[in-house]
């Protein structure tokens, strides 16, 4: 791959990063004043989210280290909030340029949340190393600033304030998906058997025990998994064949 070609791929990257990128920033802020608020500085706050890109690990990790906790009951809380990252990158690894290295895809698994992820997966073609890097830069780069942003702000801004903020990483989620189930009915009908499957967990007191990492995971797999036997989608050499 040429200079220019890794140019362009780094800046369509870029570019289809950006929406992210401003929805993190709003996101992340709302972290950082929660870590203010729990006794963290706003260097912890920071290095929390330069090293972290999980909007919900962090939130579960700032009351474990503000309390004193043990570092068994952080490595054991974030496994089981962000386990489902290791069933994206499976899939995401499926996906990419037969070019990207090894060291590589430790660095685009480093960047892979769940939009990074949607956005991606979506890519009509195999995604190269280069519109990785770009696709990350920008989330990464919100996700910081924000969170700075949040922790010098402190507790300035009403709690109403900062609760909607909180729910905004969902608002960006569901606008990735929704194009994508207006096509497919299928993807839809997948998305919603999902959502029975939540709901289940959620108020269905012997399962409304079970962790919320293990929700989501089993909720996309088994949903997953239906649909991928019962109504799975052609591929585009499927659809041509038939044709």
């Amino acid at each position: 791959m040429t200079n220019v070609s890794k140019r362009k791929q780094y800046i369509k990257g870029f570019l289809n990063g950006l929406p992210i990128g401003v929805g993190y920033l709003s996101v992340s802020f709302a972290f950082g004043i929660f870590a203010i608020a729990n006794g963290l500085t706003s260097m912890e706050a920071v290095l929390i989210s330069m090293s972290n890109l999980t909007s919900a690990g962090q939130l579960a990790a700032v009351p474990i280290i503000a309390g004193g906790g043990a570092f068994v009951e952080i490595i054991i809380s974030q496994l089981i909030i962000n386990l489902r990252y290791a069933l994206m990158s499976i899939s995401l690894s499926q996906k990419l340029h037969k070019s990207v290295k090894l060291f590589e895809r430790f660095l685009i698994a480093f960047g892979n949340t769940d939009e990074i992820f949607a956005v991606a997966i979506s890519n009509p073609s195999d995604v190269t190393s280069f519109y990785m890097y770009g696709l990350i830069t920008t989330p990464f780069l919100g996700w910081s600033l924000g969170t700075l942003l949040g922790a010098v702000a402190g507790n300035i801004l009403p709690k109403i304030i900062t609760s909607a903020l909180g729910v905004a990483i969902y608002g960006m989620f569901v606008a990735i998906v929704v194009p994508v189930i207006k096509r497919e009915k299928n993807t839809a009908l997948c998305v919603a058997s999902a959502i029975v499957l939540s709901c289940a967990f959620k108020y269905i007191k012997p399962l409304s025990n079970i962790p919320s990492g293990f929700v989501v995971i089993i909720c996309a797999v088994v949903a997953s998994m239906v649909f991928a036997l019962i109504a799975p989608i052609k591929t585009e050499t499927e659809v041509q064949y038939n044709a």
